[in-house]
């Protein structure tokens, strides 16, 4: 049958049917593509969209995700199915660095099969990592010892949350807390949402970092967690934060804090122009507008 025919019985135009794609093939623009998500392999499209664009790439955020299902980079995650139960209220945290900080243990295993853990510290309002200490061993002596050090560098926290674990609820916290007058408040029992911005950390780190890597020893874990940390405070775009890092949100906050401190910058022009000198109240209004 002819194509004319064909085309005819099944109601189709012989434009559509001859028709041929010609859109580029954007070879550099897949290879490059291809890098960052091989560098990055648990970025979705949208991060690797935001790295582009930092780039100076004019592609659309829909021609991204095109090239991006055609090269085959999707990420593949296990979503377990909850359902929700009651009622959810927000957390509300009040919008200033060092307002709360959430701190929670993450663990993982070297090359030999001995076991280490990362005591992972984040301020909540900027989602920075304040720090991440690895070591086979860190007692409430030592998590006291490091907030210590933060505080020197960072300034006091206004709150701390943590879970209940034996370190975070010894005599060395307790003390540490009372000297320091810092409140500490502890989750309830079997709820670890409640400590979720640290938790959601956690499984960034452990999807990212921990189950990408093979750590051969302590000193090699404390290096690959430091490269991590300064590449998610600095580098990496985070989605609740409209894809800025956590280092320019925090950079940005200060600023603005900054500028509502200052009266000077608070002084706005009145409202409306003060009445002409000898002019009745309808003559001022008519000169006004």
């Amino acid at each position: 049958m002819s194509e004319r025919r064909a085309c005819s019985v099944i109601g189709a135009d012989r434009t559509s049917v001859r028709y041929r794609s010609c859109r580029p093939d954007d070879v550099e623009l897949r290879g490059r593509l291809r890098d960052l998500a091989n560098a990055r392999r648990r970025f979705g499209y949208r991060r690797l969209f935001v790295l582009l664009r930092r780039e100076g790439e004019p592609a659309g955020r829909n021609r991204i995700y095109r090239l991006y299902r055609e090269e085959g980079l999707s990420v593949r995650r296990r979503r377990a199915r909850r359902r929700a139960v009651g009622t959810r209220a927000p957390i509300l945290v009040e919008a200033q660095v060092n307002a709360r900080w959430s701190l929670d243990f993450v663990h993982d295993q070297f090359a030999c099969g001995r076991r280490f853990r990362v005591l992972n510290i984040v301020d909540d309002v900027t989602r920075e990592c304040l720090a991440a200490v690895p070591d086979t061993s860190i007692s409430g002596k030592r998590v006291a010892r490091e907030l210590t050090a933060l505080i020197e560098r960072r300034g006091k926290p206004v709150l701390i949350v943590s879970d209940h674990g034996t370190e975070l609820t010894s005599n060395a916290i307790l003390a540490w807390s009372a000297e320091h007058r810092v409140d500490w408040h502890y989750i309830a029992p079997g709820k670890p949402m409640q400590n979720g911005f640290v938790e959601s950390f956690n499984g960034r780190m452990r999807d990212e970092l921990l189950n990408e890597t093979l750590f051969f020893g302590l000193d090699h874990a404390r290096s690959l967690v430091a490269e991590w940390v300064e590449d998610y405070n600095t580098a990496r775009p985070h989605s609740s934060l409209a894809y800025q890092t956590p280092a320019a949100y925090a950079a940005n906050l200060n600023a603005t804090g900054a500028r509502l401190r200052n009266p000077d910058q608070l002084r706005r022009a009145p409202v409306a122009h003060p009445a002409l000198n000898g002019a009745s109240t309808a003559e001022a209004l008519i000169a006004t507008g």
